[in-house]
């Protein structure tokens, strides 16, 4: 029987492999400018609660643009982080993010502050695509699975514009899913997972 995981299942890297091509591909052209939006439907419908620390992560490419959002959490009083992208096999570290304050560039593509570490019980999680039953298609390092694993009692909100929701992510016993997904549309909350760290 074929091991289910990201190195020996062939059938399986096939299909995200093909599903990433065509995800990046409806991604190109869209807004970043709806963050702003996707902010707004999160603070009304899916705010963190009081006191909870939120890591985000800084836009790359044509992901949408989440700023506003870290920028009205840290208004807010959250304490925020962002995501150092370590060598692969490891974890992301979070470390702690104020607004205005410098960035350094990470591996991929990413930015993050050179501040202490903390450990996030709300996390925001980038996605190149999502279904309904909250798999998340990601660019297939991995990093978010392995550190969504070590992080099990955090709660986990999928960012994406509506348009990268596909009928069916393909994933494997290795992938971690999302609790629910926001969008410039809304907030798709996943059935059947575990429930929100509060009530939205």
């Amino acid at each position: 029987m074929a091991k289910i995981g990201r190195v020996t299942d062939p059938v399986l890297a096939a299909a995200k492999a093909a599903a990433r091509q065509l995800a990046l591909a409806q991604r190109v052209g869209l807004d970043p400018a709806l963050g702003a939006r996707l902010a707004a439907v999160v603070l009304a419908g899916c705010m963190p609660p009081e006191g909870a620390v939120v890591s985000g992560f800084w836009p790359i490419g044509d992901e949408i643009d989440v700023r506003p959002l870290l920028q009205a959490l840290h208004a807010r009083g959250h304490v925020v982080g962002l995501p150092e992208t370590l060598k692969r096999g490891l974890p992301l570290v979070f470390r702690r993010w104020r607004d205005g304050e410098f960035l350094h560039a990470g591996r991929f593509g990413t930015s993050h502050p050179l501040g202490e570490t903390i450990v996030p019980d709300f996390i925001l999680v980038p996605l190149l695509a999502f279904d309904r039953r909250g798999n998340r298609l990601g660019y297939g390092a991995g990093y978010y699975d392995r550190t969504l694993a070590g992080l099990s009692g955090a709660f986990r909100l999928g960012c994406a514009y509506a348009a990268q929701e596909i009928a069916e992510v393909p994933a494997g016993s290795f992938d971690q899913r999302l609790d629910a997904i926001a969008t410039e549309n809304g907030i798709i909350r996943v059935g059947g997972g575990r429930p929100p760290v509060t009530e939205y």
